[in-house]
C-alpha cells in the first residue's frame, strides 16, 4: 500500500470517527474526507470501490453532504455520469457546518429560554426565583455564544483575521454575568 492510501485510510478513519461531533454521520464524514483526500472527483462507484461501502449508504451519504454544501454534483457535458467535488475552501466548510448546526440546534434554545425566563418573573415563588436566575445565566451564556458565531458567519473579520483573534480575544475577556455587547461590537467594528 502507498503512503498516499496509508494516510488517506487513516483520515477517513479520523474524520469519520469526528463526524458526528459536527452532526454527520460518521458514514457521511468518511465520504466527504475520502472525496477531499482526492486530486479529482468521484462518481458514486468509485466511491463505493473506495470506501467498501454499500451504494445505498453512499447515495444517503452524498444527498446529506449536498444539503450541507460540503459536496457539488458535475456532470461532464453529453454524459449522465454525475461526479462529486468537495468543498476545499475549509473556512466555507466550517461556516456551513456552523451555520445549519445553530440554526437547528442553538437558536430554538435561545428561543426557548427567552419564552420561559418572562414565565418565572410572573410567579413570586423563591423556586421560580431560582429557576428564572439559572435560565438568565444560560440565556446569557448562549446569547454571547450566538453574537461570537453571528460574527464567525459574517465572515469579515474573521477574513481578515482568523479565527484565532476572536479565541484570543473570547480568552482575553473577563468573565461576566451577562453577554458583553461591547465585546461583540468591537469585534465586527475591527479593521
Amino acid at each position: 500500500m502507498s503512503e498516499v492510501e496509508t494516510v488517506r485510510q487513516a483520515f477517513v478513519q479520523l474524520w469519520g470517527s469526528m463526524g458526528p461531533f459536527w452532526g454527520i454521520s460518521p458514514t457521511t464524514a468518511r465520504v466527504y474526507s475520502w472525496l477531499l483526500s482526492r486530486a479529482e472527483p468521484a462518481d458514486a462507484d468509485e466511491i463505493v470501490q473506495g470506501l467498501e461501502m454499500s451504494r445505498g449508504a453512499v447515495s444517503m451519504a452524498c444527498k446529506e453532504l449536498r444539503e450541507w454544501h460540503l459536496i457539488f454534483p458535475e456532470k461532464a457535458p453529453g454524459s449522465r455520469r454525475v461526479t462529486y467535488r468537495p468543498a476545499t475552501d475549509l473556512e466555507k466548510v466550517i461556516r456551513n457546518i456552523v451555520e445549519i448546526r445553530k440554526r437547528r440546534e442553538w437558536d430554538p434554545v435561545l428561543e426557548s429560554l427567552r419564552e420561559w425566563i418572562p414565565l418565572l418573573e410572573a410567579d413570586p415563588s423563591p423556586e421560580a426565583e431560582v429557576f428564572r436566575e439559572r435560565l438568565e445565566s444560560l440565556e446569557s451564556l448562549v446569547a454571547l455564544t450566538d453574537s461570537m458565531v453571528n460574527v464567525f458567519l459574517k465572515g469579515g473579520l474573521l477574513g481578515r483575521f482568523g479565527l484565532k483573534m476572536l479565541v484570543k480575544a473570547a480568552r482575553d475577556e473577563p468573565r461576566h454575568e451577562t453577554p458583553d455587547e461591547e465585546l461583540v461590537l468591537q469585534l465586527e467594528e475591527s479593521p
